[in-house]
């Protein structure tokens, strides 16, 4: 009998435990970002984050390569990056698409366009749960706790840093092994059918979240110049501005390509980030400006 009453001691307890953190999660809890474990967890996280935060005013969508561009790198404070590592832009961008409200301006990368959308990340997060509420109390009482030791940086906290880091030579790392190695895979893989299916879909979702009111620009990141010049980076190329021919669809990205380094030969150093996300935001300056 002693044994019951404790067990069942314990289980209350633990009930009115979870309870309090589904009170807390609820009143406070909009705006935590949860601790991340994989990088699935890392994607579920960064759309989560999507769906409770304030509606940004711009968004950037793409693969890994947009996904260098942080946040932090960029002085506009309504902007969110929901580019997913190893993913497709048309996830995003679907993603986007089915919620109730849009951003202003909707910024999607055009360099990697092979990758099919993610189905099951469209159909989580366009459904209005984004994660079981279950786990959801303990994880938002660890996230306020982690946030609160560790706040994330703001811009005009970093951008010292950025100045600095600006401010350096180029990058002296030898990465030929690397490159070589990517180079053998861009000129090996024929992305035409696959492209033209993505790109196809990416114009059918531009029509509709224009037809909403937002915004829709295309962009694409320098590669360093064997890359670009590669079979995969080529086929891209041409399949993307065939299907968005009007120069006005595009967001210019103005740099001196001398300046930038790729620790692969495809994706930005960071350094090369912050100049990448620095040229992106004078261009958007105009476009928020019009808004």
């Amino acid at each position: 009998m002693s044994a019951a009453r404790w067990l069942m001691k314990c289980g209350v307890g633990a009930a009115v435990g979870l309870i309090a953190c589904g009170v807390a999660t609820a009143r406070f809890g909009s705006g935590l970002q949860l601790p991340a474990t994989t990088t699935r967890d890392g994607t579920l996280i960064t759309l989560s984050r999507y769906m409770r935060e304030a509606l940004p005013d711009v968004v950037l969508l793409g693969s890994s390569l947009t996904f260098r561009l942080k946040e932090e790198y960029f002085a506009t404070p309504r902007l969110r990056n929901l580019a997913l590592a190893g993913g497709s832009p048309v996830t995003g961008l679907e993603i986007v698409a089915n919620q109730p409200r849009l951003p202003n301006i909707i910024l999607v990368e055009a360099n990697v366009l092979t990758r099919p959308a993610d189905t099951a990340l469209v159909e989580r997060y366009s459904r209005g749960s984004t994660e079981p509420w279950f786990f959801r109390p303990v994880r938002a009482a660890v996230a306020a706790y982690e946030q609160r030791l560790h706040a994330p940086l703001t811009h005009e906290q970093v951008a010292q840093n950025l100045r600095r880091l600006i401010e350096q030579p180029p990058s002296d790392f030898d990465n030929k092994v690397y490159a070589d190695r990517a180079l053998q895979q861009f000129d090996a893989e024929d992305p035409t059918h696959a492209s033209q299916l993505n790109a196809k879909r990416i114009g059918e979702l531009i029509d509709t979240l224009e037809q909403r009111g937002a915004r829709v620009l295309l962009f694409e990141l320098p590669y360093s110049g064997p890359i670009e010049g590669s079979r995969y980076a080529a086929i891209t190329r041409q399949v993307v501005h065939a299907a968005f021919p009007d120069s006005t669809r595009w967001l210019p990205i103005e740099v001196n390509r001398r300046e930038l380094r790729w620790g692969d030969g495809v994706h930005l150093d960071e350094r090369s980030a912050v100049i990448v996300s620095q040229a992106m935001e004078r261009a958007l300056a105009s476009l928020l400006a019009a808004k």
